[in-house]
């Protein structure tokens, strides 16, 4: 798993879990699954987003103007008001249009509806941002940087899973529809389905 993630859900570890189930009304197991494989496909989408011309000025914009890493000092108070970060937002700019197939896909595999996924991908996309703003802030990342680091963190989950390394790289598209992002979503749930 890809930095990125493992903070966010260290953050959540401390009853952070607990709060987003009991808000969500769904068992804790399932919000911290569904979380270990929402985050890294998120990441991934930014790093294929950041490697496209413009886009990585585009996220480091957005982190420079709202996602300094705060989020993550304390995150039980951003749980109790999640509409603050606009991650509604955020998952238009990361996901686009393929924000319905994620969510239908990501019910599918982890038991919860389509609302209760979509609901969590607003709350993790905040928390993935702010961890991004982290990095920046710690690392002194500049756009360049910023593309490259999150390249890494992309090729830290395709080492969990090389068949998702295989369709990033050579950007296969099995149902030619032009999005990468729905085939790296069934590589993703393949490989969680394993374990």
């Amino acid at each position: 798993m890809d930095d990125l993630s493992k903070r966010i859900l260290g953050e959540l570890s401390g009853g952070g879990l607990a709060q987003l189930s009991e808000q969500l009304g769904v068992d804790e197991g399932r919000v911290d699954s569904t979380l270990s494989t929402a985050m890294p496909l998120l990441v991934s989408a930014l790093a294929n987003n950041a490697s496209k011309p413009g886009q990585a000025q585009a996220i480091m914009q957005a982190l420079e103007k709202d996602h300094d890493g705060s989020i993550l000092n304390d995150v039980g108070s951003y749980l109790g008001d999640t509409q603050s970060a606009n991650g509604a937002g955020i998952l238009g700019h990361v996901l686009g249009d393929q924000q319905p197939m994620v969510a239908k896909n990501l019910a599918k595999v982890t038991g919860m509806n389509q609302s209760e996924v979509n609901d969590l991908l607003k709350v993790a996309a905040p928390l993935v941002m702010g961890a991004l703003g982290e990095e920046k802030q710690k690392k002194g990342l500049d756009t360049d940087s910023l593309a490259d680091f999150l390249g890494g963190q992309q090729q830290a989950i395709n080492e969990a899973n090389p068949t998702v390394a295989n369709l990033l790289n050579t950007f296969l598209d099995k149902d030619k529809d032009g999005s990468f992002l729905d085939d790296l979503l069934d590589m993703i749930l393949g490989f969680f389905r394993k374990k």
